[in-house]
C-alpha cells in the first residue's frame, strides 16, 4: 500500500496553479478519497484539447456536462454534440439529491444547484436553431475530401467552383452543385470545353452519385441558407457566463456520412473565421465531440488527415476539442496524441480482446508508483475515472484516480415543454429559422438554358424569313398544234391505210 501523505503531497504540488482552473473533484488512493485534494485542470490549458473515454453507464456524459458548465461560470462557451439527447438538463438547476451531498463532503467541496444559458441548436428536422451551411463555404477541397472522390473528379469539382465563381453563379445548396454539374456535360458542353478544358460525362455521373449518397443521408437540409454564422457559438450571458450550445444530433447516429460532414465543415469554418489568439488565460470556445467514433469510423484517409491538420492547428485559434468515446482506440493515434487532457472511465476486460485493449490504454497515462494503472482501470466505480491533465506550462499533471463532482445543473433531461420553450425564447431562433430560398446557380442556368433555347428558335426562324424563293416554271398542259396532228388516231389510220395500199 503507498504513502497516503507521500500521494497528497504528489496530487498537491502537481496541481498548484496559478490561475483559474476547473475542479474535476478529490483524488483517491487505494479505492479511499483523499478529501480536499481536489484535482484541478488549468483553464489555461482548455484549448489543448481532450479525451473522455470508458465503457457504457461509467458516467462520461455527466463528466462532459461537468466541465462545460464550469467552463460556462468562468465565461467560456462550448458546443456539446448531444447524440443520445441527455444533455438539455444542463439549462435547468439541479434539484439535488442526498447522494449528491454525501459525494460533496467527501470531496469537501460546496454544491450549488445552478443551470447554465443554453442554446438548444440543430441540423436535422429536429427542433432547435437551425444551423446550416452553403456548399460555397465548403469550397472544392473539403467537399472533394466529404465525398471521397478520385483526383480527377476533384479536379472536375474545383474546375465547377471556378466556373460559379467566373459567372457569379451562387452555389447555396446540393441542387445548384447538381444543375451545374449537368450542364457542364449537356447544354454547356462547348462553352465548359473552350474556357476549361473536357469535363467527362463519367466523372461527372460518378460525382453525382456520391452527391445523392450524401442527400440520402439528410445533408440536403444542412446545405442552404440562412448560412450560421460561427460568431454566434460564443456569446455569453448577461451575467458573463458563456452559452451552453446543445445540439440536438439523436436521429443521425446511423447516418455518419452527415454527421462528419456537418463536423469537418463547422471545424473549418471556425478556423478561418476565428482571430490567432496565442497564449491566451482561457479558450475562445471549447466543442465536446460525443461518439467520436462516428466520425472516424468509415472516414477516408484523405478525411483522416484533413481531421488530424485541423485538430493540430485549431488550438491556436483558441479552440479545444474533446472526443468523447468508449475506448480510446477508437481515435487515430495521429489524432489522439494532441489531446493533453484524458478523462479516462472505467473499462470492462469480459474478453481475451478487451484485457489486450485494457493493457494498451493504460501505456496511454504517465508511470505512476501509486497505481497498477491497468488493473485500476477495470475496478472504478460510476462517476470516478482516471485523470491526466497538463499543467500551466504544458507538462503532464500528475495521474490521479479521481472521485468526480456532481453536475450543479439537471442530470436528467428537460420535458418536451420546457424544451419547447426554450427554443422560442432564444434570440437566435427567429435569425436562422427563416427559410430563404434566393437564385442561385439552379435558377440562373435554368434561365440561360430557356433564353438559350429561345434564342435558337428566334435565329432559325429569322432564317427562314430571309432564305431565298426558288421559283419552279410548270409544265405546261398545252401540247404543240403539229404533235397534236401527228399523234392523232386520225392522222396514223390515214397513214396505215396509204402503207396497206401501197403494199397491195
Amino acid at each position: 500500500m503507498a504513502n497516503k501523505e507521500d500521494f497528497k503531497q504528489h496530487i498537491l504540488d502537481g496541481y498548484k496553479h496559478k490561475g483559474e482552473s476547473i475542479i474535476m473533484g478529490a483524488a483517491m488512493l487505494d479505492g479511499e478519497t483523499i478529501t480536499g485534494v481536489h484535482v484541478k485542470i488549468p483553464l489555461k490549458t482548455m484549448n489543448r484539447h481532450g479525451l473522455i473515454a470508458g465503457a457504457t453507464g461509467t458516467g462520461k456524459t455527466k463528466t462532459l456536462q461537468i466541465i462545460a458548465e464550469q467552463l460556462s461560470q468562468h465565461g467560456v462557451p462550448s458546443l456539446l454534440m448531444d447524440i443520445k439527447g441527455d444533455l438539455s438538463g444542463i439549462a435547468a438547476p439541479s434539484p439535488g439529491h442526498a447522494k449528491i451531498d454525501e459525494r460533496h463532503e467527501k470531496i469537501d467541496l460546496e454544491f450549488k444547484k445552478r443551470a447554465s444559458p443554453t442554446e438548444i441548436m440543430t441540423i436535422s428536422h429536429q427542433d432547435g436553431v437551425r444551423m446550416r451551411a452553403t456548399v460555397s463555404e465548403f469550397g472544392p477541397v473539403l467537399l472533394s475530401r466529404i465525398l471521397d472522390v478520385t483526383v480527377t473528379q476533384a479536379g472536375i469539382i474545383s474546375v465547377i467552383f471556378k466556373y460559379c465563381d467566373d459567372n457569379k453563379l451562387p452555389l447555396l445548396d446540393l441542387e445548384d452543385l447538381k444543375k451545374v454539374l449537368r450542364y457542364a456535360t449537356n447544354e454547356g458542353k462547348a462553352e465548359f470545353q473552350e474556357e476549361y478544358g473536357r469535363v467527362s460525362t463519367s466523372s461527372t455521373g460518378a460525382i453525382l452519385r456520391k452527391i445523392i449518397e450524401l442527400e440520402q443521408q439528410g445533408a440536403d437540409i444542412f446545405f442552404g441558407e440562412r448560412s450560421f454564422d460561427v460568431k454566434d457559438l460564443v456569446r455569453k450571458d448577461k451575467n458573463g457566463d458563456g452559452y451552453v450550445n446543445v445540439i440536438r444530433l439523436t436521429d443521425i447516429q446511423d447516418r455518419p456520412k452527415l454527421f462528419s460532414t456537418f463536423m469537418l465543415s463547422l471545424l473549418a469554418e471556425i478556423y478561418s473565421t476565428f482571430p490567432e489568439q496565442g497564449d491566451a488565460d482561457r479558450p475562445e470556445l471549447v466543442l465536446f465531440i460525443d461518439e467520436a467514433h462516428l466520425i472516424f469510423d468509415n472516414a477516408s484517409k484523405a478525411l483522416l488527415n484533413q481531421i488530424e491538420s485541423i485538430v493540430k492547428l485549431i488550438r491556436s485559434k483558441g479552440i479545444g476539442l474533446y472526443f468523447v468515446t468508449q475506448n480510446p482506440t477508437d481515435i487515430p493515434e495521429g489524432v489522439l496524441s494532441q489531446l493533453g487532457l484524458k478523462v479516462q472511465h472505467a473499462l470492462r476486460a469480459f474478453t481475451a480482446k478487451d484485457r489486450k485493449a485494457i493493457k494498451l490504454t493504460a501505456q496511454n497515462y504517465p508511470l505512476t508508483p501509486y497505481y497498477d494503472t491497468a488493473d485500476v482501470l477495470t475496478s472504478l466505480g460510476i462517476g470516478e475515472a482516471f485523470i491526466s491533465a497538463l499543467d500551466e506550462k504544458g507538462r503532464p499533471s500528475p495521474l490521479a484516480a479521481t472521485l468526480l463532482r456532481a453536475p450543479e445543473s439537471r442530470m436528467d433531461v428537460l420535458t418536451d415543454r420546457e424544451l419547447s420553450d426554450l427554443i422560442a425564447d432564444s434570440e437566435l431562433t427567429d435569425k436562422y429559422n427563416e427559410v430563404i430560398n434566393r437564385e442561385s446557380a439552379e435558377e440562373l442556368l435554368q434561365e440561360k438554358i430557356e433564353k438559350a433555347h429561345e434564342e435558337e428558335i428566334k435565329e432559325k426562324a429569322k432564317k427562314e424569313r430571309v432564305k431565298p424563293k426558288t421559283t419552279t416554271r410548270r409544265k405546261s398542259t398545252r401540247q404543240n398544234p403539229i404533235i397534236k396532228v401527228l399523234t392523232s388516231a386520225t392522222f396514223i389510220r390515214g397513214v396505215m391505210g396509204i402503207l396497206g395500199k401501197a403494199l397491195k
